[in-house]
This record gives structure tokens, sequence and C-alpha cells, in this order.
């Protein structure tokens, strides 16, 4: 089983895609091929994509049964102690969009309802 996930490549592509697999969704390709195929496939997909982005996912003889490759795309596939899992693109924020400091409320638990923030005067 194959299936191969287009985004932003030409039309040309999905066309030459649907000769070998069936296209269940917009940029969605899935079938049956041999090895050989699926890699001449791929050579295609890489060669016509330009800008755009690709993933073929494709079964393998491992302990997922499967595997992933990937053309231009924000995520990564990774393998993590034998298993394939996929790399998520950072956040560019530093300390993920937090705001530094404590918050309201921590310092009323810390210092009680009624009780002073040490900035306070008086």
């Amino acid at each position: 089983m194959v299936v191969v996930v287009l985004t932003l490549c030409p039309v040309g592509l999905r066309g030459h895609l649907t000769q070998w697999l069936m296209e269940v969704a917009p940029g969605v390709f899935v079938g049956t091929v041999t090895a050989r195929v699926r890699e001449h496939l791929w050579e295609r997909v890489v060669e016509l994509c330009k800008d755009g982005r690709a993933l073929l996912v494709y079964q393998s003889h491992n302990e997922q049964g499967l595997a992933v490759q990937t053309h231009h795309h924000d995520w990564e596939p990774v393998d993590v102690d034998g298993v394939t899992l996929m790399l998520r693109p950072g956040r560019t924020t530093s300390r993920g969009g937090r705001r530094q400091g404590w918050s309201k409320a921590s310092k009323y638990r810390r210092y009680g309802r009624g009780g002073r923030w040490e900035g306070d005067a008086g």
C-alpha cells in the first residue's frame, strides 16, 4: 500500500500519479504498486514538485509496518530507537510564548488573600 500526499504541486504531477494511483481526495493518492514503481514515482514527485510539498507513506518490514519520506515538508521523520516519529517544527518564540515571572494567582496563594505583596506600601 502506498499513500502520496501533495500540497501546492503542479497539475501535471497529479495527472502523472493518477496513472498508477487512485486520487481519493484532492492531493491524496492511494494504491498498491511494487517497490520499483514506488521509487520511480517518488523520483518523479521530487523532480516535478518544485516548491510544493510531498509526503510518501509505504509498507515496510519494521515494527510499525510503514516508512515515511518527505520532500520540502515542515515535519520530518526521525528515527527514535527503531520507531519513526514525525518531528514538528519548533516555535520561534522564546519560552514557548509564555510571559516571564509569577502569575497573580500564585502571588495570592503565596501571600494569602488579604496578605501584602513584597512591593506593597503600608
